[in-house]
Parts: structure tokens; C-alpha cells; sequence
């Protein structure tokens, strides 16, 4: 069941996710080589404490940490450990934040280099994280009355492929609100097939058409290689199944009566 926010609901809502989205910008700001998971998940859950909110994800499904931190061929849930950060490392922070009864979620996916190196990333890395922010954001641009939860993920499947790399389509994205993950699922995909969005009706939470006082998690998961997954061997994440390196951003968003409103973006 989808559960719709009232007004005030997505005002406690975008208060918490602007929280959560200085916290991740610390974050972002102490990714470097040498660093370990671990301390950035130290980081994150002192950071959430000190804002008045709690971990989401901490015991979760058993989940023991309170950062997800996913590292190159690792698409989402790693879990921390004493992994040190390497130069030429990829590593996706996804963090949620329980903030006055509602939740939040939000990632984003950063490349590993020295200050003042960033000429040194490799260039498909590059282009790979700016092929998934820009996914989430065409995604974003679908939430509005009458479309239905199948065009966020035509879109989003669409311009992945015209750009060369594959979304994962054994994840997806969520509701959100009271419970981390609430009624619908929402795909980064309508076909298991490359080139066939176009030709793939709607079918289960696809055909759920977008309403105001909806709070829609949308995440975008992109592979250099195939999509395929398997579980990582901490028990916790999910990597792809080829190896290749993967990508991961995510908003909170949600559908008011002005149109779309981003809850976890610093303006």
C-alpha cells in the first residue's frame, strides 16, 4: 500500500533530508586516498547523532553499520571495514537518516584522488558518474501527476543505454516515509533487453500512476559491463557479477502541489 504524505509530513520530511544532505556533503569532502570505510561510517553515524536523528539503515534487516559504503565493482550495501581507499577508486556513499518520525535516503558516488589530482581520474570514471547523476536527474524530471512509476524507469533505462553502460535491474528504488522502504518499487528498467524500452508495457508497480503526497526514493544503479549481480562476500552488498565498476546516486523525492520537490538537496 502507498502511503501518501500530507503537507506538513513533507515539511518534517525536507527538513530531515536537508540534514542528511550536509551530512553527506561532509562525507564526500574526507574521500581520499588512505582513508578507510569504517572511519567514514564512524563519521556519518556522529554526524546523524549530533543532528538529532538516528541511522536508518543501522539494524535494518541485521545491517550493522550505519553507512553504506560501495567500493568499484560493488553496487550498493557495502558494508564499512578497515579497506583503505585507493587513488583511482570508485566508492558510492548511500546513507539514510530517521529524523523526527520520517526518513530519508539519499547517495552519491565519488572517485578517489589526491587533493588538487583530479586530472589524474580516469576518464570513463568520470563519465560514468556524470552519466548516473544525470540519469537520476531525467528520472526526477518524470515525477509529476499522471505520468506512472514506468516512465521514471523508461527514462532512466533509455539514456543509460543510449550512453553505453546497462542499469542494474535486480534493484530498485522505493517509497519512504515512516518505514525506510515503503509501497512502490520503482525499476531502473522496463526490459531486461537492451534497445526494447520502447516496446515493453507497463506491468506491476510500473503501471502505479504518480499522485501528489507521494515521497519517491529514485536510485539509478549503472555498470560499465553487464548488469547481472551476485552478493559480495561481506554478506551485506551487491556487486556486479562480471566485475565491472558500477555507479550510485540517489534523491529523496517528493510530488507536491507545485510539481516535484528534491528533499535531500542542499540549495
Amino acid at each position: 500500500m502507498i502511503l501518501i504524505k500530507t503537507p506538513a509530513e513533507i515539511e518534517i520530511m525536507a527538513e530531515g533530508g536537508k540534514i542528511l544532505a550536509k551530512i553527506v556533503e561532509e562525507l564526500k569532502k574526507k574521500v581520499k586516498p588512505g582513508i578507510t570505510t569504517k572511519k567514514l561510517d564512524r563519521l556519518a553515524e556522529s554526524l546523524i547523532f549530533k543532528s538529532g536523528g538516528k541511522c536508518s539503515f543501522k539494524g535494518y534487516q541485521n545491517f550493522p553499520a550505519c553507512l553504506c559504503a560501495s567500493i568499484n565493482e560493488e553496487i550498493v550495501h557495502g558494508l564499512p571495514s578497515e579497506r583503505v581507499l585507493k587513488e583511482g577508486d570508485i566508492i558510492s556513499l548511500d546513507l539514510g537518516l530517521f529524523y523526527k518520525g520520517f526518513h530519508t535516503d539519499m547517495a552519491v558516488t565519488s572517485a578517489v584522488a589526491r587533493p588538487g589530482e583530479a586530472d589524474k581520474i580516469n576518464p570513463e570514471i568520470l563519465r560514468l558518474i556524470q552519466v548516473t547523476k544525470k540519469a537520476l536527474e531525467i528520472g526526477i524530471k518524470k515525477v509529476r501527476t499522471g505520468n506512472r512509476i514506468g516512465d521514471i524507469s523508461r527514462a532512466i533505462q533509455k539514456y543509460v543505454e543510449n550512453q553505453g553502460f546497462n542499469v542494474v535491474r535486480e534493484l530498485c528504488g522505493h517509497g519512504v516515509g515512516r518505514k525506510i522502504h515503503e509501497d512502490p518499487q520503482i525499476l531502473n528498467s522496463v526490459s531486461f533487453e537492451r534497445g526494447m524500452v520502447d516496446k515493453i508495457p507497463y506491468q506491476d508497480d510500473a503501471k502505479i500512476k504518480i499522485k501528489e503526497g507521494m515521497v519517491l526514493c529514485l536510485e539509478p544503479m549503472v555498470t560499465v559491463g553487464d548488469w547481472r549481480i551476485k552478493k559480495a562476500k561481506d554478506g551485506y552488498g551487491y556487486e556486479t557479477k562480471d566485475g565491472s565498476l558500477s555507479c550510485h546516486f540517489e534523491h529523496t523525492v517528493a510530488l507536491t502541489r507545485d510539481g516535484y520537490q528534491i528533499l535531500t538537496e542542499l540549495l
